[in-house]
């Protein structure tokens, strides 16, 4: 299966709408194509700096003008990031997702001083990722000669719908961010939340918005409300795990080569169901006992999950090979008696390498 970015919303809702055993079993085929469906990448999430953000998110505590009994900081240090990212190294994490609670990013001591951290954090043999919000085109260059591996800056939802959750920022900033990063050979993390109230039709309108876009986005996190006493959202109740494997599945194949991030929402889901999203396609998860602000499964009941479902984490600067150029000869993976045929993991990319790694 080739990748394609003429999706339309029809067709995707068309997909989403498929009978879960053959939704699964094609989503899972597709993985198979094109990823290890054994290796699943850990990731861990840093806010860097909490709360305080002017923007009006509707699920989001570190909006300023909610009140969420949220505790704020100011930016951390580099020392203190140096020290978390060391921890997640140490629990099998191979990137570090640093988030600053900022409408844009904003030239000066502070934004000096993520950069340093993203020095310090790629010198460990990390990947590093951040999500700021607004990025220039420089300050994007910036970041890329920094070593920053991926930037993310989620649509959150449909265009259509995106105005019922947010107001001081438009979706055409967010896709303009994009836009800028792409200029760059920084990689692109971008996804959204399901369970804000919207239709399956706004879900197949993000993803029309996601898939279309050339290249894909190599990351795409699939996040479940997590509802926060104090946000406008605070009385939508939880997403079946049901909804979340047909996002999941939805995802996997329209967009065949992108890393599927199994986001937030994690701590209501059992571990059948997350087994299921991995089967459905969703190779990477996010390891710690918070994402930003909100809860996350411990780190050593993950280790377990990934011990019981034969998962091994995924090593950093791993470049995903094109479609069905590696046959898996010693793969026990042998669906209907078929061989399978997969693109796997290749090599690790050495440091002089990264810098010149292009988006494709």
């Amino acid at each position: 299966m080739s990748t394609r970015h003429n999706w339309t919303q029809d067709e995707i809702i068309a997909l989403y709408h498929t009978p879960m055993m053959d939704l699964l079993y094609q989503a899972a085929t597709v993985h198979r194509q094109h990823h290890d469906p054994n290796v699943v990448q850990v990731s861990t999430l840093l806010s860097i700096k909490t709360g305080g953000c002017p923007e009006d998110c509707g699920y989001c505590p570190q909006a300023a003008r909610y009140h969420t009994n949220l505790e704020g900081n100011d930016l951390m240090s580099v020392q203190q990031v140096k020290a978390q990212a060391l921890r997640a190294k140490s629990s099998g994490s191979s990137r570090v997702c640093m988030g600053a609670a900022w409408r844009n990013v904003k030239d000066g001591p502070e934004f000096d001083q993520v950069l340093e951290m993203v020095r310090t954090i790629n010198k460990l043999d990390m990947e590093v990722c951040c999500t700021l919000g607004m990025l220039t085109e420089n300050q994007a260059k910036r970041l890329a000669e920094a070593g920053l591996y991926a930037y993310n800056h989620n649509l959150d939802t449909s265009e259509d719908y995106y105005k019922e959750v947010i107001s001081t920022r438009g979706f055409e900033d967010r896709l303009k961010t994009i836009e800028n990063v792409r200029k760059t050979n920084v990689t692109v993390c971008s996804g959204g939340i399901i369970g804000m109230g919207e239709t399956v039709e706004d879900r197949a309108g993000m993803l029309v918005a996601l898939a279309t876009l050339n290249p894909q986005p190599e990351s795409v996190p699939i996040n479940a409300l997590v509802a926060v006493e104090g946000t406008p959202l605070e009385d939508q109740k939880p997403i079946e795990i049901w909804e979340m494997i047909r996002m999941v599945a939805t995802t996997r194949i329209v967009m065949p080569e992108t890393q599927v991030r199994l986001s937030a929402g994690r701590t209501e889901m059992s571990r059948e169901g997350q087994a299921l999203c991995f089967l459905a396609g969703a190779n990477s998860i996010f390891a710690g006992d918070k994402l930003l602000t909100t809860p996350n499964p411990d780190v050593n009941e993950d280790m377990k999950m990934f011990e019981l479902l034969g998962l091994q984490p995924q090593k950093p600067f791993i470049k995903i090979m094109q479609p069905q150029t590696v046959e898996a000869e010693d793969s026990q993976y042998q669906p209907l008696g078929e061989k399978p045929k997969w693109s796997r993991p290749g090599h690790v990319i050495e440091r002089n390498e990264k810098a010149s790694l292009k988006n494709k």
